[in-house]
């Protein structure tokens, strides 16, 4: 059945947070609402600031483009437009484009009667990218510390922010992250899998039921999460491995300078890193 046959059920009125009817409304199969016109009013003008500084710079090339952060001198303040202005302003935009679609698909579960998943989802990834442009540089006393708007340049400043905290893999939240991301492609390939094993059966075939899933991962672990467990497992999964990644960001200057492979030594070694092993301990009564 098309999803127009009954997508009319569900298109009513109401569950808005600000504006009440003025924007509830859709164009074609997408819903609008006032966030949703702050969010193509901000991404818009974000849009058109890249635009902007491209021309400063004088290349179209998409992977030189480059919009950078003010230099470290300017701290905190704001700086001129071509000297990491642009990139505060084009930062303000995003965040407000971000914040605006979150609270859009608020609306949207609001009139689905639906919980506020997707948009607890998204805010994770929205958190992951203002730790990043915004909390790590206020700890770190200034805007230059943010990422720059740009394919190479942000592959040069994830680089040299690895090598600034020598052997940054060795960063504990770090692991931590790589192993819920690995772990939520191992769950989501399974799942997918499964999925497409029963609901894509041979020629012929009748398509399987959830029965059958729950029993293939029974006879193959022992065990079956179920359809509904699968996805809360998915998501927190997920969500682990963004939050994790921002921890790992946040801890990399602000708390953490020395080489990453230095904090798993003993304390006394980092006390004194190059003083002698101690003496060891004798033993009661000697």
């Amino acid at each position: 059945m098309a999803l127009l046959s009954f997508e009319r059920k569900y298109r009513v009125r109401g569950g808005t947070l600000i504006g009440g009817d003025l924007f509830d409304y859709w164009i074609g199969p997408f819903y609008v609402g006032f966030f949703g016109v702050t969010t193509a009013m901000f991404a818009a003008l974000g849009t058109a600031l890249i635009f902007y500084g491209a021309a400063l710079q004088g290349t179209w090339n998409p992977f030189l483009i480059t919009i950078n952060p003010p230099a470290v001198e300017y701290g905190l303040a704001l700086a001129p437009m071509q000297e990491g202005g642009l990139w505060q302003i084009i930062t303000f935009c995003a965040l407000g484009a971000f914040g605006s679609w979150a609270l859009r698909e608020v609306e949207i579960c609001r009139k689905l009667g639906i919980g506020y998943h997707v948009p607890i989802a998204f805010a994770m990834a929205i958190f992951a990218y203002f730790t990043l442009v915004v909390i790590r540089p206020v700890l770190l006393g200034a805007w230059a510390f943010g990422f720059p708007y740009g394919i190479f340049t942000h592959l040069d400043w994830v680089s040299t922010t690895g090598y600034q905290f020598g052997n940054f893999h060795y960063n504990p939240a770090h692991m931590i992250a790589i192993t819920f991301f690995f772990t939520t492609t191992l769950a989501l390939s399974l799942h997918g899998a499964l999925i497409l094993s029963a609901a894509n059966p041979g020629r012929g075939e009748e398509m399987k039921t959830p029965e059958h899933e729950d029993t293939f991962f029974r006879d193959l672990i022992g065990y079956s999460i179920g359809p509904l467990g699968i996805h809360r497992l998915g998501l927190f999964l997920a969500l682990a491995a963004v939050f994790f990644s921002a921890v790992c960001m946040v801890i990399s200057g602000p708390y953490w300078v020395q080489a990453w492979d230095s904090w798993w030594l003993p304390l006394w070694q980092l006390a004194d890193p190059g003083g002698s092993l101690p003496a060891p301990y004798p033993g009661p009564g000697l």
